[in-house]
């Protein structure tokens, strides 16, 4: 069962993930640290666990390469990438979880947790102020496969590959980039016969010959 984490102070995320990207990278995470950098109240120390269930510092507080990911300059998708692993139990549930209602949230934080009803909306607000300062590119898009063909020509069982002569210098040559999104829950034999159709259609092959 997942802990789901969650901070008393959900509006100082967005500050705090500021000064992420802003001042030096510790060399541990820890409430004394949090002070140096403006968080003193202490409700603050409980960012401490947010930063460790997205994966920003290590079980021990020290931070990790998503940290230092983070400070580039895509650190909202970087951030998003992190939201998604740290809750990958929710995002199991609802691939779109980013988008879901407080009410589907608390649903599925209820029951990875005894906590009261106040600690369950805690929760969900935690994640709600992660997500507004993150990118989600969309994760069910399939693997998306580039093939780039040699010149168009006619079937190769028919004529070979065209080449220009000195007779036709002028003419030109063709190129196609095909992009084959392939799901990933197809079979081996079902991506077999996308290849062999493409060879078929492309390049003239046909197996019988």
């Amino acid at each position: 069962m997942v802990e789901y984490v969650y901070t008393t102070v959900t509006g100082k995320i967005k500050p705090l993930l500021d000064k992420l990207r802003t001042v030096g990278v510790p060399s541990k995470v820890t409430v004394a640290w949090l002070k140096t950098i403006g968080f003193t109240s202490s409700n603050d120390a409980t960012l401490v666990g947010v930063l460790k269930f997205i994966g920003f510092t290590d079980a021990s507080g020290i931070p990790t390469p998503v940290w230092t990911a983070y400070r580039g300059a895509k650190h909202r998708s970087e951030l998003g990438e992190a939201i998604r692993k740290g809750y990958a139990d929710l995002f199991a549930v609802y691939p779109d979880a980013h988008k879901r209602s407080n009410t589907e949230l608390q649903h599925v934080f209820s029951t990875s947790s005894s906590a009261g009803a106040q600690v369950i909306s805690k929760t969900v607000a935690t994640f709600k102020a992660l997500v507004e300062e993150a990118d989600f590119p969309s994760s069910a898009t399939p693997a998306e496969t580039t093939i780039q063909t040699g010149p168009l020509h006619t079937p190769a069982a028919a004529h070979g590959p065209h080449t220009p002569s000195a007779s036709d210098p002028g003419n030109p040559t063709v190129h196609i980039d095909i992009q084959i999104h392939i799901s990933p829950d197809s079979s081996a034999q079902q991506i077999d016969k996308i290849f062999e159709s493409m060879a078929n259609h492309l390049y003239g092959r046909k197996d019988h010959e």
